[in-house]
């Protein structure tokens, strides 16, 4: 593919991927007129170590910087770039981190939803409606819209899945200088052969889930 080529594709991804920003913006929701949209969109659901961590961003209407996507598609340094540009255009963004001691207490559904609203209560500007990836947020009193697989469908929650994932990994990078046993900075607290070779040398750190460790100790008896 050619680099004319590769720039048609983004523009055409981005087209697509504000499908639901441009309805809304033009046919308004159940409660009126729609002027911020908020994307959520977390991250961390599945390491067995560290916080679940949620990011919610209003982008402006306009938007149209080429290559947002599911931060998963996205390589390190470009999730970066884009991170840093994102921060600096949105109309709003706020990050919800819910730690490993809750996750424990509630469980990781709860504790992720728990961060998404964090997140939402936390923007500077009241969205007038939600995007959310694959879920909808109950105590939430704006109109909502759970999108599965959402950020790779919607610019805004993609753009939140950005700003998650690397709020994310950099928390976890200075956990890995903390607790250097487990690789960390590499794994991102996910269940890597580093890691459970470092489980299996000193056990388990204090930021460890333990719920997500019952079934792997147990196995070892």
């Amino acid at each position: 593919m050619t680099k004319q080529e590769r720039i048609e594709k983004m523009k055409e991804d981005l087209v697509r991927m504000m499908s639901y920003e441009r309805e809304l913006y033009s046919e308004g929701n159940s409660v009126g007129k729609v002027n911020y949209i908020a994307g959520v969109d977390e991250a961390g659901r599945g390491p067995l170590a560290g916080p679940v961590v949620a990011a919610a961003v209003i982008l402006p209407e306009d938007f149209s910087l080429l290559g947002v996507n599911d931060s998963k598609k996205l390589s390190e340094k470009r999730r970066n770039e884009l991170f840093d540009y994102i921060k600096e255009t949105a109309v709003a963004w706020s990050v919800g981190i819910v730690d490993h001691e809750t996750i424990d207490r509630i469980n990781i559904l709860n504790a992720a939803k728990e961060a998404m609203r964090n997140a939402v209560m936390g923007l500077s500007v009241r969205p007038d409606h939600v995007l959310i990836d694959a879920m909808i947020l109950e105590g939430l009193d704006i109109p909502q819209t759970g999108i599965v697989k959402g950020d790779a469908k919607s610019v805004s929650i993609a753009a939140a899945s950005i700003i998650a994932k690397v709020t994310r990994d950099r928390m976890m990078i200075e956990f890995g200088g903390q607790y250097p046993d487990y690789g960390f900075e590499r794994n991102k607290g996910y269940g890597t052969k580093e890691h459970y070779a470092g489980l299996d040398r000193v056990g388990a750190c204090p930021i460890h889930r333990q719920t997500f460790l019952i079934k792997y100790f147990a196995n070892k008896k």
